[in-house]
């Protein structure tokens, strides 16, 4: 029995060496598994927070500024970017659906003129730099309190106003109103099926944040105590009396959150049935359900100011990736960046990709200005994080003036190589067809060709420097592959190539032995 111990123990042992002695002597043949990251940015055009920079600038001005942005992004190694393109009830694009957004040329309902469609131009470019474009929708807002022009005769505030209830300084869509519904599940079904855009994103405005109530509360304007104040309450009285008429017993608070649940999921399936590979993010407020949260974390229900269910959201699947806006700094421990961040995860049975919001516009010129430190170790805390695999900053601004350097810091830092979008296979979990490398001998090119039988959007490359890979990812448009030297890594001796889905998937490996020319 010993000397049979002693013998599988020698086995063991011989396996181990033979597997660690194949890892390191295959290391030179195989790269590493792609980086995968989701870098996005916000693009807000509500308020003209950050296109265009303000209303009514000319169209080709509107595009330099669009340009110039997604310029950036591509230099800072981004692969993502979420356009804001219905900020109230309107329209950002060509729509038969919701007026022209006075954000864009000045006035509610005036066309560009020159006549073009911004939406199609932002996509068209960011494919061009192989950056992603999600279309951000809000999906209840119908009036912004920085608005100034009148409302056009085919705002949905003039054509249904009984969908449209005025709350504060602001109009807003009732989710239990059908036509309200009806009306956000036909213009985000009309923009996936007109546009080649890459996801549907969503905010946090469910139900709107909730404004103190005055002194009288007017008529129609009913008030409601909380804990800490009065509050003026939602005036969606006309559909909770009608639901009451039909025998409805739930609770108010859990039927305003079941308005919201039905059109959550609505939105995941309508999506999903016009175009598959499509992804539905949602952003809601960082902190979850009262009754839920970690020790030490406190701060605004959206569970119960909202009617923001986002556990159950999670719990059901129906979104695709998640990113809940944790926009504060260290210091504030009641709201832990990292804390938060571990209990998005936590609660995630579906396993959908966990994107965090970061406040990068807190980078300012003020005294209360972050440091871009903050920045950086949000992101090597959402890296250090299971389950969590990307980033969205708030908001391009920051980006584009390089606020205190933050532009540098993230080049240099964590930005410095090439990822590929997380793959989300639960969409599609087909791989691609592997590519085709041609390459004649005396040339320092090759010309990828992509198998036939699936679309791809990007190549994913790496190029061995002696025993240094490097990695590097070109939009699938772009099918010469260069082989020269690296002046400081030296010369190229092989390269690998995959090709990648609308959702991520990669195809087989292929690779090309330059001393030998050989592709396999």
């Amino acid at each position: 029995m010993k000397r049979l111990r002693r013998v599988l123990s020698a086995l063991i042992v011989s396996l181990i060496g033979l597997v660690l002695a194949w890892y390191f002597f295959d290391q030179d043949k195989n790269p590493p598994p792609a980086p995968r990251e989701f870098r996005a940015v916000w693009v807000a055009t509500v308020a003209n927070i950050d296109w265009p920079s303000k209303p009514g600038l000319p169209v080709e001005q509107q595009r330099a500024e669009a340009l110039a942005i997604l310029e950036r992004a591509q230099a800072l190694k981004l692969n993502a970017i979420i356009l804001q393109v219905r900020p109230a009830a309107d329209a950002l694009y060509a729509s038969e659906l919701e007026p022209w957004s006075e954000y864009l040329t000045g006035a509610q309902g005036r066309a560009p003129t020159p006549f073009y469609d911004p939406l199609e131009f932002w996509v068209s470019e960011a494919h061009r730099r192989g950056l992603e474009l999600h279309a951000w929708f809000n999906p209840y807002r119908a009036r912004h309190n920085t608005a100034k022009s009148p409302l056009a005769v085919t705002h949905i505030a003039q054509t249904n106003p009984e969908a449209v209830k005025a709350y504060g300084d602001l109009l807003w869509m009732d989710p239990a109103e059908p036509f309200a519904v009806h009306r956000t599940l036909e213009v985000i079904s009309d923009v996936v099926r007109r546009y080649d855009i890459d996801g549907v994103h969503i905010d946090d405005y469910f139900y709107p944040y909730p404004i103190a109530a005055p002194a009288t509360a007017s008529a129609g304007s009913p008030v409601i105590k909380s804990a800490t104040a009065s509050e003026l309450d939602f005036p969606d009285e006309p559909a909770w009396q009608r639901y009451r008429a039909t025998g409805g017993k739930t609770q108010r608070a859990e039927w305003r959150r079941q308005q919201v649940n039905q059109l959550v999921e609505k939105i995941y399936s309508t999506i999903h049935t016009i175009k598959p590979c499509v992804r539905f993010g949602v952003s809601p407020f960082g902190i979850g359900r009262p009754q839920l949260r970690p020790r030490g974390i406190v701060g605004f229900s959206q569970y119960d100011k909202l009617y923001a269910d986002v556990e159950l959201w999670l719990e059901k699947g129906w979104l695709d990736y998640l990113a809940p806006q944790l926009y504060w700094p260290k210091e504030k421990k009641a709201q832990d960046f990292g804390v938060l961040l571990n209990y998005w995860t936590e609660r995630n049975p579906a396993q959908r990709h966990i994107w965090p919001g970061l406040f990068t516009s807190s980078i300012n010129d003020t005294p209360k200005s972050w440091s871009p430190d903050e920045i950086t170790r949000q992101i090597d805390l959402t890296r250090a994080q299971r389950g969590a695999t990307g980033h969205i900053h708030f908001s391009m601004i920051a980006l584009l003036q390089g606020r205190r350097g933050i532009d540098a810091r993230l080049s240099t830092g964590p930005y410095a190589q090439d990822a590929l979008v997380p793959a989300t296979p639960w969409l599609d979990p087909i791989q691609p067809p592997a590519v085709t490398l041609k390459h004649a001998p005396t040339t320092q090119t090759a010309t990828i060709i992509a198998g036939k039988g699936k679309p791809v959007v990007a190549f994913a490359v790496w190029r061995l420097y002696g025993e240094h890979w490097k990695f590097s990812v070109q939009r699938a448009s772009d099918t010469r592959l260069s082989l020269g030297a690296d002046l400081k890594l030296g010369k190229l001796k092989c390269v690998v190539v995959t090709a990648v889905d609308a959702v991520g998937n990669e195809s087989p490996r292929v690779r090309l032995d330059l001393a030998t020319d050989s592709s396999s």
